[in-house]
């Protein structure tokens, strides 16, 4: 079975990991896989979207991706794609996608394709028609209500990957008490966590080890220690194998959005913290993670972390549970049972 995937690819996105997840599973399950990606020279015309790793043999890269929002200004080469002849095509749809070349793509094709939905908004998908696709992949019942109503025909449900479970060996705060936070997110959205960490070292020490790819926090504190670099898979795990809470930052959105943040990293089982945000109000009853409302909501979650042993195993084992549920295989074979039903 030959799959392409129209995506982006070996980025430092949500949109790349998704595809990334699912292709290499793909391989692992005997496919053939070809990856249809931007020029790189569009991929790193968004600083938060560059491409951070070498391609594989299988990766063809072949179209120019639009400004967000707009419909133009995009290109594809139609020919090199066809040329491949893919069996199935999935297509991870996103914002700055070249959305009138993809669906002139996508009728010129003999074979059935699949359309991921990334956007948060109906307003976001700029396709003329999405009735171009055999089937819509979306990550869970609120894109259904809020934004596809209208082709519920065409939606199946296929939760967002997780990267399989690496857990460390590590006892807890066994060298010192380490909080991590690793990513690019806006200065204001670690506001929260460093005011809680605050009222917290006046009971404990810690360290606060944050990694940032981009732009230094002007926030300055004796127990802050930051470092900029933008991590790979690897490094992560090695940084999460050394920390003993994820303080993982988000902002409010009204968007229907899921936390590859999240995916990516859950399956070390370090307890993670998160904001009462729409990025996990879709986790299962039993979270997988711990989530606030205020600072004084998360700095009594952040003690409880610290001094009781049988909240952070029952944290620990809802987490084991999301990822074993959610992970890459199972989701994979997901796609592989949805393109055959088309």
């Amino acid at each position: 079975m030959r799959i392409g995937i129209l995506s982006r690819w070996n980025a430092t996105c949500g949109v790349s990991m998704h595809a990334e997840l699912i292709g290499r599973e793909l391989i692992k399950m005997g496919c053939e896989l070809v990856v249809f990606a931007p020029y790189v020279e569009s991929a790193n015309k968004w600083w938060h979207h560059r491409v951070i790793r070498r391609d594989e043999e299988f990766v063809v890269r072949c179209y120019t991706e639009t400004e967000p929002g707009k419909k133009h200004g995009g290109s594809i080469d139609e020919e090199k794609i066809l040329s491949y002849n893919p069996d199935f095509l999935i297509v991870e749809s996103y914002v700055s996608i070249p959305y009138l070349e993809v669906e002139r793509l996508v009728r010129r094709m003999n074979s059935p394709t699949v359309a991921v939905i990334h956007e948060g908004r109906r307003s976001d998908i700029l396709y003329s028609n999405l009735q171009v696709f055999d089937a819509i992949a979306v990550f869970d019942e609120r894109y259904l209500k809020e934004m596809l109503k209208d082709h519920e025909d065409l939606v199946r449900i296929i939760p967002y990957p997780c990267h399989r479970i690496r857990e460390s060996k590590r006892k807890f705060a066994e060298d010192q008490l380490t909080f991590f936070t690793f990513g690019r997110q806006p200065e204001n959205e670690y506001r929260d966590y460093l005011q809680a960490l605050e009222l917290i070292h006046k009971k404990h020490d810690f360290i606060y080890k944050v990694i940032r790819s981009d732009g230094a926090l002007s926030f300055k504190k004796p127990w802050l220690k930051e470092l900029k670099k933008r991590l790979e898979d690897e490094e992560l795990y090695k940084e999460l194998s050394k920390s003993d809470i994820h303080l993982l930052p988000k902002g409010k959105t009204d968007a229907v959005v899921v936390s590859s943040t999240l995916s990516q990293c859950l399956g070390s089982l370090v307890p993670t913290v998160v904001p009462d945000t729409r990025h996990f109000e879709a986790l299962p009853r039993e979270k997988p993670v711990i989530t606030y409302k205020s600072v004084d909501n998360l700095t009594e979650e952040l003690e409880k972390l610290i001094e009781d042993k049988e909240y952070r195993k029952k944290i620990k084992n809802a987490a084991k549970r999301y990822v074993e549920e959610n992970s890459s295989e199972k989701i994979a074979r997901k796609f592989t049972e949805l393109l055959n039903s088309v």
